[in-house]
């Protein structure tokens, strides 16, 4: 397999808000693209624009935070492998290398007769393409007696923030030999294998700090990516720590109760001392707004990626309805430079090429034990299709499931690259 390294992407870094330009668009001027959201998808079609573009198109990115957290890789820092900094990234580069107007507000509503996306304060911003990146809602209700105010309890720590610090917190103050309880999400859900790579670095640092703790997973599904992998990768770092419990095991979740730190199921009652809830999901509220959402999803052409119901909106990541691609950080920023590309050659008539995706899920189980799953894809007439596909073995030697993780470790320096610089 390839190795990744920060060459395979281009460059990483915020910027402090630039000034809200909003002139109207008045003959011979640059076409507008706006871009909410900037994170894996949306950062780096923001950059791909500007720079190919190399002045020809006028691009904004629209961001409430100004200092943006990984969510891919935020496991790594649970387990002790990275410190909180390492995972945050800013603007800057966008702003200063490429031209990008970076504006750190809400926006709440988009007029796509109008072509105008309305922001938290008040202003508004026109656009002649839209590219919307959302990332993910959170749709609490799905797990009973979850809710917002729980997740300072039971933090879900799924989107970009400071929660992962707070779990990581929640852990080490677990009593000796106390219980961590893992509830992932049911289908479709953000970065796939990622709930149990948290299972597996809580359990690291379990290991090191509180040895005798135990870790509970009421699963509402009856697999998981990767599953074989992960359990023979539990059984021999971690013997008799980790317990996974499929819903016809457990019988259901029947109500959570945060203040007392207790799941209830069909069959059982769990007492955690400390726990992560991530409940099920739909696109960012954003998209939903704009009206490109068919449920919970974003359908889209797989050709370039503009919604089914808009031809003038992108819709990148996780919102979109991606067919075969996971929604995963990889999957944003290779679906982006896909639209940047068509984006490009319908606002200035540069050439389109034929688009091609793809995309890698690496995952840690323990020091040096990488494992990965990934697939490259093309675009076809209803559907993004995969062309090829591989997955790690179960009899991979050491130094290969150590080559594997440095590669994951190539990919996230040359990942943020392509985002923020």
């Amino acid at each position: 397999m390839t190795k990744f390294s920060r060459r395979h992407f281009a460059g990483g870094l915020l910027a402090g808000s630039t000034a809200l330009a909003m002139p109207s668009l008045a003959f011979g001027a640059a076409p507008r693209v706006v871009v909410i959201g900037g994170g894996a998808g949306g950062a780096t079609a923001a950059r791909y624009i500007a720079k190919d573009s190399k002045g020809a198109i006028d691009v904004t990115l629209i961001e409430a935070s100004k200092r943006y957290y990984t969510c891919f890789f935020s496991n790594l820092y649970l387990g002790g492998f990275r410190n909180y900094g390492s995972i945050g990234h800013n603007y800057y580069g966008l702003a200063v290398n490429r031209g990008v107007n970076v504006v750190h507000e809400w926006a709440t509503s988009v007029d796509t007769a109008a072509k105008k996306v309305n922001l938290g304060h008040g202003g508004e911003v026109s656009y002649d393409r839209l590219v919307l990146s959302p990332g993910i809602s959170l749709k609490y209700d799905s797990v009973p007696g979850y809710s917002p105010e729980a997740q300072s309890l039971m933090p879900h720590a799924w989107t970009s923030g400071t929660q992962v610090q707070l779990l990581r917190d929640n852990v080490l103050k677990m009593k000796k030999g106390g219980t961590f309880v893992m509830v992932p999400p049911p289908n479709p859900y953000r970065c796939p294998p990622g709930p149990y790579e948290r299972v597996s670095m809580i359990a690291h640092l379990l290991k090191e700090r509180n040895p005798t703790a135990k870790i509970i997973i009421l699963d509402p599904k009856a697999k998981f990516s990767k599953q074989g992998l992960f359990m023979a990768g539990w059984e021999k770092h971690y013997p008799g720590m980790i317990e996974w419990l499929d819903p016809d095991t457990h019988g259901g979740i029947k109500k959570i109760n945060a203040a007392t730190m207790e799941i209830e199921t069909d069959l059982d009652t769990f007492k955690a001392d400390a726990a992560s809830v991530v409940p099920a999901q739909r696109a960012g509220s954003i998209a939903m707004a704009a009206g490109v959402n068919d449920g919970d999803w974003c359908p889209i052409n797989p050709a370039n990626m503009t919604a089914k119901a808009d031809p003038n909106i992108y819709v990148l990541g996780d919102a979109s309805v991606a067919s075969s691609m996971p929604k995963s950080g990889f999957s944003a920023n290779s679906q982006a430079k896909v639209a940047a590309n068509h984006i490009r050659g319908e606002l200035t008539g540069s050439r389109v090429y034929e688009p091609r995706f793809a995309n890698t899920c690496w995952s840690l189980i323990g020091t040096n034990d990488g494992i990965k799953v990934g697939a490259n894809y093309k675009a076809g007439a209803e559907k993004i299709d995969v062309t090829d596909k591989f997955i790690s073995q179960g009899d991979e030697a050491a130094d290969v499931r150590k080559a594997t993780y440095e590669e994951s470790l190539g990919w996230y320096a040359g990942i943020t690259s392509d985002m923020f610089s």
